[in-house]
């Protein structure tokens, strides 16, 4: 859970960056200003370099997270599953920092910064599955709680997801939040945003017609309640989704919906990773497991004799 905060809080501490126009108050990468790696007194307005260095900082705390995460399978004698979505937790941190640094080197080009976003979805996706699926034991047997048309349309309203992601990264990218005061308008995207505006929001209206049909087909074939409950959160944030969105539009996009926007993003991305998990569950494996795994609680009972045996 803890990751999960992680993968998601860094993209509203991100989004916080753009519309404060701080994305160049570090206008180098690893470093903040040249020659050092902490902010220096003149070389930007110093509330800026704040809000990016402290943007910087958090990923370090996310870095430990998943660090920790992976740890924590190797420690417990996890499955491969769960190492392998911990390790893809690492891998994409590190991947991120990287397309950061390349999106300050560039002046913060929309494409750059889109770059930098889409990543941190599919890590909130990643960390969302790993919570999910810690909570099935090793030794259990996969099995399929939905019809394979189900799973497929799953599989649909994910990809138009992934369209409205891409569509929602276009109208930041065309919009009045540039990312930094210096840099002004130049590097984004050149189209109407009222127009990508309305492109957006009827990719969203696709995603959630295609989320509803799905939930609506979990009920009539008598799905696992947690699905059905994964899946009525998951209407009910696109929903909040969408009405902030029409208060975006309205109001000419003020600064302080973006953040609001981008964090219930990441809360509709895990609960679409939730939905789709679900859809595939291990069961009849062993009960009342500390650890999850029966390797990882022997080695749990061996470690306890010989903490006791020292006592």
């Amino acid at each position: 859970m803890i990751l999960l905060l992680c993968q998601g809080g860094i993209t509203v501490s991100g989004s916080i960056v753009r519309v404060t126009g701080s994305g160049l108050g570090c206008d180098t990468w690893p470093n903040c200003q040249q020659g050092s790696l902490v902010p220096v007194q003149g070389a930007a307005p110093a509330i800026h370099q704040a809000i990016e260095f402290g943007n910087r900082l958090l990923t370090f705390v996310d870095a430990a997270a998943a660090a920790a995460a992976v740890i924590a399978m190797y420690m417990a004698c996890r499955r491969t599953e769960l190492k392998v979505y911990a390790w893809l937790n690492v891998a994409g941190i590190v991947l991120q920092a990287v397309i950061g640094g390349i999106s300050v080197h560039l002046d913060l080009r929309w494409w750059a910064v889109a770059l930098h976003f889409l990543p941190s979805m599919v890590l909130v996706w990643l960390a969302a599955m790993l919570y999910n699926r810690i909570l099935q034991p090793d030794d259990g047997t996969p099995e399929h709680t939905f019809p394979q048309f189900i799973r497929s349309l799953a599989v649909v309203a994910t990809v138009a997801l992934s369209v409205v992601l891409i569509t929602g990264t276009m109208v930041t990218g065309s919009g009045v939040h540039s990312g930094d005061d210096g840099v002004g308008m130049e590097g984004r995207l050149e189209v109407d945003t009222e127009w990508m505006a309305l492109t957006h929001a009827f990719c969203m209206y696709i995603y959630l017609i295609l989320t509803v049909v799905t939930v609506i087909m979990l009920y009539r074939h008598r799905a696992p309640q947690v699905a059905k409950k994964a899946g009525l959160v998951l209407i009910l944030a696109i929903v909040i989704q969408w009405a902030i969105g029409v208060i975006q539009f309205r109001l000419g996009i003020p600064r302080w919906t973006v953040p609001v926007h981008i964090a219930m993003s990441s809360v509709v991305t895990a609960f679409t990773a939730l939905l789709w998990s679900n859809g595939m569950i291990r069961s009849y494996g062993t009960l009342d497991l500390i650890t999850g795994s029966p390797r990882g609680d022997e080695k749990y009972a061996l470690r306890r004799e010989s903490l006791a045996a020292r006592v």
